[in-house]
């Protein structure tokens, strides 16, 4: 194959991102810098104010103090992203495993239910969480009926949203943790029960460092769009609990402060890229090292 044609051929995919991808977050990052419009919108010129209202307000002497809010929210959503993404990840690994042992026929069914929720719409499968969470709903019933005593109900609080996250997401954790568990050889596993290590042994030992590839690349799968969430926050939290992709929508949508907006989705760009980078260079190291 020639450079001339491989070059050419990469026209086409390159041309993709540069309109789908490079221009829009370009032009993203020049509304986070441009000034807020005096009815709406955003008007073109170099303003960092955006980005200075993520860490500080203007007090009542026009000066600049500092305000946690925006940085609490950050926190928040880094902390619901990671305990989604943990949860996800302590149940999708016995559940990849399992799969894995189960016959090329029914691994192909069980395969096809794990992705069955994809072909629903997201909206669908969050409204059916507030069926079953909200005041004297399926969960509130069995509760009841095992002798449980009146409560308000499951729904709005950081719970509901949390799980309303694993299940939106967890299939992006099952499947890559079934690729790296399913090329796993069983003698390895038989070997270390040969040599008396019992199944904790063998999980922490064999099981976890061969499928470390499919758990990290499942992680990255979950805790990147748990970032920028928007329903679960709105519909499951009751708006009680701000998230930065739900900010990201007030700010585009009732408030009309565009700039700030765009800001936040550049903070939010920026976090995404350095989860990337932190596992690109972990798996630079692993490499390294093995050789």
């Amino acid at each position: 194959m020639s450079k001339s044609f491989r070059f050419w051929g990469l026209v086409p995919a390159w041309a993709l991102m540069i309109l789908t991808l490079i221009i829009p977050i370009l032009i993203v990052a020049g509304v986070s810098v441009a000034e807020r419009g005096a009815y709406g919108g955003f008007t073109w010129s170099f303003d960092l104010s955006s980005y200075q209202q993520i860490l500080y307000s203007v007090g009542w002497t026009d000066e600049l103090e500092f305000d946690p809010k925006y940085v609490a929210i950050i926190g928040r959503t880094l902390l619901f992203a990671g305990g989604a993404t943990l949860i996800s990840l302590l149940l999708a690994l016995p559940v990849a495993y399992y799969i894995s042992q189960q016959s090329a026929r029914l691994k192909i069914i069980l395969l096809y239910l794990v992705t069955l929720p994809f072909w629903v719409s997201m909206i669908v499968r969050v409204y059916a969480w507030l069926i079953i969470l909200g005041n004297d709903g399926l969960l509130e019933r069995v509760y009841r009926m095992f002798g449980g005593a009146d409560i308000s109900g499951f729904l709005f609080t950081p719970g509901a949203m949390i799980t309303g996250m694993v299940y939106s997401y967890i299939p992006l954790m099952i499947l890559p943790v079934y690729a790296s568990v399913e090329k796993i050889d069983p003698a390895l596993i038989e070997a270390s029960h040969d040599l008396y290590g019992g199944r904790w042994t063998a999980l922490k030992r064999v099981i976890l460092p061969l499928a470390a590839p499919g758990l990290t690349a499942g992680s990255i799968l979950v805790f990147v769009p748990c970032l920028g969430t928007v329903l679960e926050p709105m519909l499951l939290g009751g708006g009680k609990q701000l998230m930065m992709g739900t900010l990201i929508q007030t700010q585009f949508g009732g408030a009309r402060n565009w700039p700030f907006g765009a800001a936040i989705a550049m903070v939010l760009l920026v976090l995404v890229v350095l989860v990337l980078l932190l596992n690109a260079r972990r798996a630079r190291s692993q490499m390294e090292a093995a050789l």
